[in-house]
Order: C-alpha cells, then structure tokens, then sequence
C-alpha cells in the first residue's frame, strides 16, 4: 500500500445509481502503517425509505428523521477519502458510482481519476462465484450473522479480501494488481456507459451505438449529446460526455 485504503459499504434506498439516495455509510480507514479508523454515519436521504430496502437493511424512516442529509457531511467525507484508494463488495459497479453522485449533487466535485478501486465482490466472482455471506463462510470459516448492516460488511469485506490475499499465491498483495483484477472493463465513468477500447478511445458501451467511439457518434448523431444530458443518465456519465464534447469541439 502506497495510498491509505478505505473501505466502504453503503445502504440505500434502492439500486438505481441516478435516482436513489445513501442511508448509511461505514468505511474503515487502513494507512499503509497498519493504523486503523473506521467510522458509520446515518443520512437522511430526503426520500421516502421503500419497505423493499428497508427488508434488506432494516432502516427506517423514523431512523433517520434527524440525521444530517448527505450535503450536511460531504464536505468533511471528502476530506477523510482523499487521496485514498477505495475498496468495497460490489463497490465497482455500485458503491462508487452512487457515492460520486452524491458528492456532485451535493457540488463537490471529487476527482476519483487517480485513485484505485478493490472490487472485493470482482475477484470473489472471478475466483469462486458467490455473495458476501458464503465469500465470509469460505475464506473465513465464519457465518456473517450481521449481513446488511453497513458495519458488519464492511468488516466482513475488508477480512474477506486479507483471507483472499492468504489464499491465493497468484494474487498479487498490491493495489495497483488488485484494482486491475477487480475491473471487468476500462470505465470512462463509473456507471460503465462509456469505456477506453485498446486504444484508449472513449466507446459508447450502451444502445444503438454501442462500440462506436463517442467521437464518430458525436459526430454524425447531432442530437445524441442532448439526449443523454436530458435523459436518465447519472450525473456523472453527463459530466463525462460533456469533458469528450468539450475537448473535441473544434472538430464538430
């Protein structure tokens, strides 16, 4: 480790990455001395809590009536993970997109380029093919009684991912090797709507025109950008369509 990693773990009100909203954040802070701090905030996501997420978490409304909105914190959760790597279960795909829209909603503009992302969930899958509970039973022999509570995975994610390391000599004790396992596809943004080709290309990864650059699509299709900025795309996707547009300007 070169960078402190932060584990995390969120609980939600649902799955949608644009639409919903944290309810509980627990991260575990390890600096590369070994030194440990971890921390669980409840948020008030400014919408209702649907009885289908709180079955998954079992947190309600009336549990988080007075807790501070996402907004309220940003600024001083943005200061405890910067300039750290980020690992989580299932983060790739989720975790970190959601947290990002938080942070752009809330107007902080948090620069993930250079950080690097451990997908506990990412290599479990390529190497076993389970959830977070047998991941627990399988590499730690333990039961994860606690499952769904952003503390309790959090703990049982950052075990997991030593008990990995232990296991398998093949797997490299190094971020940089680990976040390359945990990637399926070279993302452009988080949510994986566009991704780098070997060339380091921007490619369209959804729809109509998926495998086509952004560039030639940008090019021939004149009402495609407003399309995806007026359309159910996160924000982060729009910010990222918006750099390629600006940056190829002179071409259009």
């Amino acid at each position: 480790m070169k960078n402190p990693l932060v584990i995390f773990d969120l609980e939600t009100t649902g799955i949608n990455i644009t639409n919903d909203r944290i309810v509980e954040i627990s991260y575990l802070k390890v600096s590369p001395d070994g030194k440990e701090e971890s921390k669980t905030r409840r948020i008030n996501p400014d919408m209702p809590i649907p009885p289908e997420a709180t079955a998954v978490h079992g947190i309600t409304d009336e549990d988080v009536k007075d807790c501070p909105r996402f907004k309220d914190i940003a600024k001083s959760l943005a200061a405890q993970i910067e300039g750290c790597d980020l690992a989580g279960f299932n983060s790739n795909r989720f975790d970190i997109p959601l947290l990002a829209e938080e942070f752009l909603r809330a107007n902080i503009n948090m620069d993930l380029t250079k950080r690097k992302f451990i997908d506990v969930q990412t290599i479990f899958h390529k190497k076993e093919q389970r959830n977070l509970v047998a991941a627990y039973k399988f590499y730690c022999g333990k039961d994860l009684t606690d499952a769904h509570s952003a503390a309790s995975d959090t703990l049982a994610t950052y075990e997991v991912l030593k008990a990995q390391l232990d296991r398998y000599p093949d797997l490299v004790n190094d971020v940089n090797e680990l976040s390359k396992l945990s990637s399926y596809n070279n993302n452009v943004d988080f949510a994986g709507r566009m991704i780098y080709n070997e060339k380091g290309e921007e490619v369209i990864n959804f729809g109509k025109y998926k495998g086509q650059t952004v560039r030639e699509v940008l090019k021939k299709d004149i009402g495609y950008y407003s399309w995806v900025m007026q359309g159910d795309f996160s924000l982060n996707t729009k910010q990222k369509l918006t750099e390629i547009r600006l940056r190829l300007k002179d071409e259009f």
